[in-house]
């Protein structure tokens, strides 16, 4: 049994570094009309060293060849799944944070095909970082953000107004890709130890203190695994 899942019998079990990277695009749309169990733990794994040394990034739709408990393997996948809220005229800039939403259909892990994340309130990330041998080394994601969304007349707004929490099916708060913000142009979103499989569900949240002109504004989040 894996360590990190409360209840796992809820879980079915059934060359150089090769990167992957998955996108996320980061949409925002603000339309304004004129009218008793033992404590859950986050699910981070152990995985067996092996070569060749792999790191596997995936944020949203992803691609595997079956599932890395059974033998499967990581493939490209070019997806880029959209966060989006519609914003009503009337609640535009009152300070009450806006739920948003993901297109996004990912809700199984590729690790063992538990179902983790709930659509389309939440977006699944996670990955591996496998080496050929035994270490301490940590891999990290970081989030390369534009400093504004915009519209097609150039109005902005600041990307620091998009948050998320974190979570999964069974797990508790501490993740390895915990709740956070984008508060700069360059933001750690979390890591994955050496050898190890990790992923969270982030479930995002416009907060809605800005007064912004009517329109659709659009952004792009680069997310990035580096290892050392």
């Amino acid at each position: 049994m894996s360590p990190g899942r409360r209840d796992m019998e809820q879980r079915p079990r059934g060359c150089d570094a090769q990167p992957f990277a998955g996108g996320l695009a980061a949409r925002l749309v603000c339309v304004a009309l004129l009218t008793s169990v033992e404590a859950a733990q986050a699910f981070t794994v152990a995985i067996t060293p092996a070569a060749p040394k792999t790191i596997f990034l995936q944020i949203g739709v992803g691609s595997f060849t079956g599932f890395y408990n059974a033998g499967g393997t990581p493939q490209n996948n070019a997806t880029i799944n959209r966060e989006s809220v519609a914003v009503a005229a009337a609640a535009v800039g009152n300070g009450a944070a806006q739920a948003m939403t993901t297109d996004s259909t990912q809700t199984h892990s590729f690790y063992d095909n538990f179902v983790f994340c709930s659509v389309p309130a939440q977006l699944y990330i996670g990955g591996f970082y496998r080496t050929t041998g035994a270490g301490a080394g940590t891999a990290n994601v970081t989030a390369t953000v534009p400093v504004a969304l915009t519209d097609g007349a150039g109005d902005t707004i600041p990307f620091s107004q998009i948050s998320w929490t974190s979570s999964g099916n069974g797990d508790g708060a501490s993740q390895p890709f915990p709740a956070g913000s984008f508060t700069g142009t360059t933001v750690t979103v979390g890591s994955i130890a050496q050898n190890q499989w990790a992923e969270s569900c982030w479930t995002f949240s416009y907060k809605n203190t800005v007064l912004p002109p009517a329109g659709t504004y659009t952004g792009r989040v680069l997310y990035t695994l580096t290892v050392p």
